[in-house]
């Protein structure tokens, strides 16, 4: 298996310019959580307004952390179950793997939470009589809580090709980490490293569910027994 570790400017690549242009709903919410940074470490998880991906809703979904190289899923575009052919909220994200690609997303979870780091991964689905095979790429963007810590994640994932009968699952072909700290930073972002002031929260349980006119249900909220939300 190719692995890239990116770091700094010491890349020479021509996967990134491939993805973007067979996978243009993942470099859409890389671009879009890059840009939510505004040269920060990284966003947190108050910054993300659906409405500022609403073109590429139904391929993006947001994880929670539950242990470490483990996450559920709390939010997830349409696109996501399409794929398993069934509703993936409340899920971990390791259900839309082969079993021998669990671990190593284990390890790239971990990773991009504990680094934190950000990843791309290239992936292949099973194949059989009624599933032929796909080609996807998923994105993991790490996101800070309230605590400036990072317990969520953004991402994306694009599958290429008929869906066919599901469940389908993936196994990872490639995968690209990029640490966004240095060697002598500090493990997670210091308080100065926070969120300009918001009025109000980013994420209306409404515009996920598209009770709103005019939004379609493409991310869905999962609700805690306490009643909180992701």
């Amino acid at each position: 298996m190719k692995i890239e570790y990116l770091k700094g400017s010491n890349v020479i690549s021509i996967a990134p310019a491939r993805a973007q242009a067979h996978f243009p709903s993942i470099a859409r919410v890389d671009a879009y959580w890059d840009a939510l940074r505004n040269g920060r470490v990284m966003p947190t998880r108050g910054d993300v307004d659906p409405r500022g991906i609403s073109d590429v809703l139904e391929y993006a979904f947001v994880l929670e952390k539950i242990a470490p190289g483990v996450a559920r899923t709390r939010l997830a575009g349409m696109h996501l179950n399409d794929l398993m052919g069934m509703e993936v909220r409340g899920m971990p994200i390791t259900a839309m793997f082969l079993p021998d690609g669990r671990r190593e997303l284990q390890m790239v979870l971990e990773s991009v939470l504990e680094s934190p780091a950000k990843a791309r991964l290239t992936l292949e689905s099973d194949s059989g009589l009624t599933r032929p095979k796909l080609e996807a790429q998923m994105v993991l963007l790490p996101l800070k809580d309230e605590r400036g810590r990072p317990t969520r994640i953004l991402g994306a994932l694009q599958a290429k090709g008929k869906i066919g009968r599901g469940p389908r699952r993936f196994r990872i072909t490639t995968q690209s980490v990029e640490p966004l700290l240095s060697d002598t930073g500090p493990q997670y972002p210091m308080a100065e490293d926070r969120a300009p002031a918001r009025t109000q929260a980013a994420e209306h349980t409404a515009a996920f569910d598209g009770a709103e006119a005019g939004t379609a249900p493409f991310l869905r909220l999962v609700h805690d027994a306490d009643g909180s939300e992701g």
